[in-house]
């Protein structure tokens, strides 16, 4: 017999099935396998599985598992394979709309509609068909199709009960039947694996007596053998199974390129508009057009028409314009498309790319035919409306958002394999500390490096088995989710070329992941959400609405001596790219002047390149000769010192020496980085001799290259460099002229985070910008400027939503509040609760009715009362007992300070008024370094510091001694603290969270922190 397995479900269908290709495809080679077919409940995995069959010379059948749903209501399982390409065309729209019903089902009456070039498979052993093993059913689904057949399995060798009845339909019908035997796992043994894999997908354990009962225990790939003794008396029915598999020729269309159209005025084409559009734009901003424009424009006209991307350019031209006809901030440019004047024409980058030395090669390259890609970064808020816009424009069903496939990585697998094996939550958490993620490859290498996870599996059988079942699903996709930034854009309806699912914001998701979708031939587009331009939009539209006057972002000088101040000093919290300590390091040392150092500095800051920050920092600041290899390259690195810091110069270079074109320069840039000795040997030869033929000696020339070759890899994008950092800049302007609104608005944005929020209060204070507290009668939702000052937001407050802050802000604009009972009574009792009016008491927010926090918390309960007694509803009774009721606060004595300060960080997560540190240092009568200082006295001076514990990690050292690390804070700073094993024995009982205490020790500075080991601890 000729082997086939007719019904697969891989592990791409979301754990329905955990059969990975890198084993099946090796097995059925073994075996002799001439044909498989893929069976999942959807198209996932598809693609993959066609290539990798085709790559083992097995005969690959697409196919898919759908539910039926009958003109009765009643749901059966078929099988649809196609037959041809008509037929895979079918499987695509099938598989769509099953997918974009909320039941998931296949409607009857759309049956005949996609028949066409596909065959079906009615397996009638399936549970689904019981109660309809009937010649009306069946002859119901052959007046449908074009082609059926009856499906008869007999799992593990067990003849279904009504066979004899699935047979008489069959001859009743004159239907042929097939043996089917649908494998969900590989081997035999790997039922139970299935099984966990299961109640994964269910969300259910392994001892829930409610889980649904396991219906695949035979669900495996049988071999020749196997096959032929379970279906000895019936050997046609095999047969059958082979002829329609082997009938089955469809195959995936190849790639080709699927262009979306702009829609135009009649009698102009899309060449003739792009062109008009970017000579207008252009215009409106450079002025008068030198010839150099002139020249450029055109030169990058004649390569977009010639590539037929011009339709690709109006696109993008047109939702950009959506997108600043409708106030939705985008960013200057992103990548490689920044180079493209046509793009500064139409408004698609802010990058002026003549100025800058861009090169447009550098994007779109005749001699390296690639799909277009500009990627546009969109304030993250209302980056969802541009999409939308896109969707209502070219229309639903030619627009989706890709797919992404979130997989069970080893911390992952490990965890939910444990959950379903209902590990105790101790356990749980021993796994979790024994694997470290990102360090070890796999869940078997992370065993093998850790002694007590080995011990404690071999301890009980039951962990074993965890353990061989959390190896075996590692790596499965376990659940779709949309991808950050695709959007896929078709000329035809999407079901013609990819399937699709329901996706959010009513769009469709693709049912294959990024690289599938794109060989498919469609056009991806990457419409990026930046929380930074979101930080950009809420500091200008705070300014514009305080100040009246318009905020043009692309009017910002970058001469700004403030800005640079700031660059210059490091002071960069808040600032997009340039906060982290060691770009702060870099910039102290290279201390920028001009706006082409600071995008020389963001280049440079990278593994590989940042060796030469030192060397940039000597050659501008310290006057250190600048020495060329030849001196025709002065005029392509004096810009940068004398180092190769952008992939542009490279190609520059063998344009000035070798004579190449910009397209040849970007060809050799991207053959030299790839590091191949037989490429690099023949592009050596080819450079040498075109630098020879340019009249440049062949000495300096082979020099040259060499060095080409050795910055290929360090080579940045100087496109992105200069397109993000002007938002870079822009953000460090408004930082330096405007810094009391760019820290209300960054306060906002880090809402949730008590690290970060405390952070930034410190640098605030620093700064001398007040900070007040919140108010119900002033305070928005968000943070606000009034004044000078920053007025904290309600929206800071936990427990307070923007439905309570929305009821809030309409009552307080009908009167004026006077006490508790007043703002009691506005917002009535349904909203006056504990949940809301204790959080705010607790954060400050009723400061304002002139009453301690401790009289106002007392007072609650009566404010309650008054509140339902005087009821809500705008009517004179309601005016008339609200000025009858005279209701008093509850008495109470004084807040305690220091309770006062913890319950602002309870509700707030940050200490508003000040830190407890404050008030315990007025109590000592010596004195205590601030941490700020601390971190700045002399290496290895001992220091006495007083402060909060807020963060303590323990460990165990390679001999097995306990130590730990810590964080001290003060209203100042935090510094991170260390105790070793010596210290740790005697000190250990002072570590526990939110503790003052005076920490003695000596300030080091590792990695670039400055750090404090600790010499003794004493509570205060």
């Amino acid at each position: 017999m000729t082997l086939v397995y007719p019904q697969i479900v891989t592990g791409a269908d979301l754990l329905r099935g955990i059969i990975k290709l890198d084993e099946l495809a090796p097995l059925l080679k073994r075996r002799g396998a001439r044909a498989v077919g893929i069976v999942n409940s959807k198209m996932y995995g598809v693609r993959s599985f066609t290539k990798v069959m085709k790559k083992y010379d097995i005969h690959a059948v697409i196919g898919l598992s759908i539910t039926l749903e009958l003109p009765d209501e009643r749901e059966v399982l078929l099988y649809v394979y196609a037959k041809d390409d008509s037929g895979y065309k079918n499987l695509l729209k099938i598989s769509s709309a099953s997918s974009i019903r909320n039941q998931e089902t296949f409607p009857f009456k759309w049956l005949q509609a996609y028949s066409a070039g596909c065959v079906f498979v009615c397996p009638m052993t399936d549970a689904s068909w019981e109660g309809l093993r009937n010649s009306e059913t069946v002859k119901l689904l052959q007046d449908a199709c074009q082609t059926i057949f009856i499906g008869i399995s007999r799992p593990g060798g067990q003849v279904h009960s009504e066979e004899q009845v699935m047979t008489a339909i069959a001859q009743e019908i004159a239907a042929p039947i097939c043996a089917v035997q649908e494998a969900r796992y590989i081997h035999r043994e790997e039922a139970f694996t299935y099984e966990i894999a299961t109640a994964i997908r269910l969300g259910c354990k392994l001892n829930d007596p409610t889980r649904p009962k396991m219906d695949f225990t035979h669900a495996y790939l049988p071999d020749a053998q196997t096959f032929a003794q379970w279906f000895a008396d019936c050997p046609q029915w095999l047969e059958n199974m082979q002829d329609l598999l082997l009938a089955c020729n469809a195959e995936l269309p190849p790639g080709e390129t699927l262009m979306p159209t702009f829609p135009i005025e009649t009698g102009m084409s899309t060449v003739d508009l792009l062109k008009r559009n970017c000579e207008r734009g252009l215009k409106k901003r450079v002025g008068q057009l030198r010839e150099q424009y002139v020249v450029r424009l055109q030169k990058e006209l004649d390569v977009i028409g010639s590539m037929g991307y011009a339709d690709y350019f109006l696109i993008v031209e047109d939702f950009m314009r959506f997108a600043r006809e409708h106030g939705i901030l985008t960013g200057p440019g992103r990548g490689s498309s920044a180079g493209s004047l046509v793009a500064f024409s139409l408004g698609i980058t802010d990058v002026d790319p003549l100025q800058y030395g861009l090169i447009f090669e550098r994007f779109l390259n005749p001699g390296r035919i690639t799909m277009p890609d500009i990627d546009i970064d969109f304030a993250d808020n209302r980056r969802s409306e541009v999409i939308a816009y896109v969707a209502k424009k070219y229309g639903k069903a030619h627009v989706a958002q890709i797919i992404t496939f979130g997989t069970l990585s080893t911390k992952a697998v490990a965890r939910n394999v444990a959950r379903v094996f209902d590990f105790s939550s101790e356990e749980m958490s021993f796994i979790s500390k024994q694997i470290q993620e990102g360090q070890t490859k796999s869940l078997e290498e992370a065993v093998q490096q850790s002694k007590p996870l080995q011990d404690w599996i071999a301890m009980d059988v039951i962990r074993n088995k965890w353990y061989e079942a959390a190896v075996k699903l590692e790596g499965l996709p376990r659940n779709a989710s949309t991808h950050a930034a695709g959007v896929i854009l078709s000329p035809v309806a999407l079901v013609e070329t990819v399937p699709v699912q329901n996706g959010g914001d009513e769009l469709y998701l693709t049912q294959w992941a990024m690289g599938d979708v794109e060989e498919a031939g469609l056009l991806k587009m990457d419409f990026l959400g930046l929380r930074n331009l979101t930080l950009m939009d809420r500091i200008k539209s705070m300014i514009e609405h305080d100040k009246s006057i318009t905020m043009d972002f692309q009017k910002i000088p970058l001469t700004d001596r403030r800005t640079f101040d700031l660059f210059k000093a490091g002071d960069t919290t808040g600032v997009f790219q340039f906060e982290s300590a060691g770009m702060r390091d870099a910039l102290r040392l290279i201390r920028p002047e001009t706006f082409s150092d600071l995008y020389a500095i963001n280049a440079l800051y990278r593994p590989g390149p940042m060796d030469n920050i030192p060397l940039y920092s000597k050659r501008k600041n310290e006057g250190q000769p600048i020495e060329y290899v030849h001196p025709q390259l002065k005029p392509i690195l004096e810009e940068t010192k004398g180092i190769i810091v952008y992939q542009e110069q490279i190609m520059q270079i063998a344009v000035h020496v070798a004579g190449f074109t910009f397209a040849e320069a970007d060809l050799l840039r991207r053959a030299v980085s790839k590091k191949n000795r037989d490429v690099l040997e023949k592009e050596k030869a080819h450079f040498v001799e075109s630098a020879v033929a340019n009249g440049f000696p062949k000495q300096p020339a082979t020099i040259i290259y060499e060095l080409i070759v050795k910055f290929a890899d360090y080579g940045f994008p100087k496109s992105h460099a200069v397109a993000y950092s002007l938002i870079s800049y822009q953000l460090a302007f408004l930082k330096a002229n405007e810094p009391t609104y760019f820290y209300a608005a960054l306060l906002s944005m880090v809402a949730g985070s008590p690290e970060k929020t405390t952070e930034i209060m410190q640098e605030i204070r620093k700064k001398g910008i007040h900070v007040l507290p919140p108010s119900v009668t002033r305070s928005k939702y968000l943070h606000i400027v009034e004044g000078q000052s920053i007025r904290i937001g309600l929206g800071a407050i936990k427990g307070i939503s923007f439905a309570f802050y929305q009821q809030l802000k309409t009552a307080r604009t009908a009167q004026k509040w006077d006490s508790m009972f007043d703002f009691a009574a506005a917002i009535g009792g349904q909203h006056f609760t504990d949940k809301t009016i204790q959080p705010l008491i607790k954060a400050g927010a009723l400061d304002e009715f002139h009453e301690n926090r401790a009289v106002l918390l007392a007072s609650v309960e009566a404010a309650k009362n008054h509140a339902m007694f005087i009821g809500a509803e705008d009517d004179l009774l309601h005016e008339v007992m609200n000025a009858v009721a005279k209701p008093k606060y509850s008495p109470a004595g004084k807040m305690p300070r220091l309770a006062l300060l913890e319950y602002e960080r309870e509700v707030l997560g940050f200490y508003l008024s000040e830190h407890p540190a404050t008030e315990m240092k007025k109590r000592l009568k010596h004195h205590v370094l601030d941490i700020v200082d601390a971190q700045t006295s002399g290496k290895r001076s001992v220091v006495n510091m007083l402060g909060m514990i807020m963060e303590v990690k323990r460990i165990r050292t390679k001999k097995g001694e306990a130590m730990a690390f810590f964080t001290l804070q003060d209203e100042t700073g935090e510094v991170s603290c260390t105790l070793f094993p010596k210290q740790y024995a005697s000190l250990n009982v002072h570590l526990q969270e939110l503790i003052i205490v005076q920490a003695k020790g000596t300030v080091e500075k590792r990695n670039g922190q400055h750090q404090l080991i600790i010499q003794d601890i004493s509570p205060i």
